[in-house]
C-alpha cells in the first residue's frame, strides 16, 4: 500500500483547554485534514526570526470521527523548545505549521478487538485517550481496562472523562495508581507500576490481551517485561516510549 506524502501545513487553533497543572489540549483546523489512526502523532514546527527550525512530535488525542480538525494535548517540558512556547505564546486564531497523521505500529481501532489492555504513565495517556474516545464514537463494548501511573491526582489527565467512561458500563474500567501523592482516603494503588498490580489488572482478560503501553522509557520497560515473564505473547504488546519524567 502506497503512503500518502505527508506536507507542512498551516493548522489554525480554535480551542486551548487546559488539563492539569502541566499539560494543555490544543484543538487545530486542518484545511487538508485526512482521517488517522488511533494512537498516531503529528509533528509540529516552529520556524524563528532568524530561520532557525524545530519540531517535535505530539500524539494525536482526538478520535478520527472528529472531522476536519485534530487535538493534540502536550505536556509543558521547562527546557523544551516548543512545549513552552505552546503553553505560553500560543493563542486561539494562531497558526502552526504542522505534519501528519504518522505512525502505523503503535495503532488500535474496533476491527482489532480485544480484549483490551491500556497502559499509560504521565503525558503517556494521550495516545490511549485517542483509542478511548474511538472506541466510545463506535458504540464499542470491547473489553477494556487502563491501568493511569501518575504522581497525584491533580496530575491525572482527562480525570473527569475517564470517569464518565468507567460510569458509562460499557466494558471499560480505569485503575490509578499515584507515586507521590495519593488524594486523602485513597485506598487503591499508591505505587509504581509493577508486575503483581499488573497481574491483577490484566488477570479477567489472561493472555488474550492486546496491550498497549506508553509513558517514560523505565515505566515502558519494565512493564513490557514483566507483561513478557507472564508469557503474554509479543505480538499483542505495542510500546511507545518518550523521555524521563517522573511517574
Amino acid at each position: 500500500m502506497v503512503q500518502p506524502v505527508l506536507e507542512w501545513q498551516a493548522g489554525r487553533v480554535t480551542a486551548i483547554r487546559p488539563e492539569t497543572r502541566q499539560t494543555k489540549s490544543f484543538t487545530f483546523a486542518l484545511p487538508k485534514w485526512m482521517a488517522h489512526r488511533p494512537g498516531q502523532h503529528y509533528d509540529v514546527r516552529l520556524t524563528a526570526p532568524d530561520g532557525y527550525q524545530t519540531q517535535r512530535s505530539y500524539s494525536i488525542a482526538s478520535p478520527p470521527e472528529r472531522l476536519r480538525e485534530i487535538e493534540l494535548t502536550v505536556e509543558r517540558i521547562p527546557d523544551g523548545e516548543v512545549s513552552p512556547y505552546l503553553h505560553d505564546v500560543l493563542m486561539q486564531g494562531d497558526e502552526l505549521e504542522v505534519r501528519g497523521p504518522i505512525g502505523g505500529y503503535f495503532v488500535w481501532d474496533v476491527r482489532l478487538g480485544g480484549p483490551l489492555l491500556l497502559v499509560g504513565g504521565g503525558s503517556g495517556v494521550v495516545p490511549l485517550m485517542a483509542m478511548l474516545r474511538h472506541r466510545a464514537a463506535q458504540h464499542s463494548t470491547v473489553p477494556t481496562r487502563m491501568l493511569y501511573s501518575s504522581r497525584s491526582a491533580e496530575d491525572v489527565i482527562y480525570h473527569d472523562e475517564l470517569n464518565g467512561m468507567a460510569a458509562a458500563n460499557d466494558g471499560f474500567e480505569a485503575f490509578y495508581t499515584f507515586t507521590r501523592q495519593p488524594p486523602a482516603g485513597w485506598t487503591g494503588y499508591r505505587r509504581r507500576i509493577d508486575a503483581a498490580m499488573l497481574a491483577e489488572v490484566i488477570k479477567p482478560f489472561d493472555k488474550r490481551a492486546r496491550v498497549y503501553v506508553c509513558g517514560p522509557t523505565l515505566l515502558v520497560e519494565a512493564v513490557a517485561n514483566a507483561l513478557v515473564e507472564m508469557e503474554l505473547p509479543i505480538e499483542q504488546i505495542r510500546t511507545e516510549r518518550f523521555g524521563p519524567t517522573g511517574v
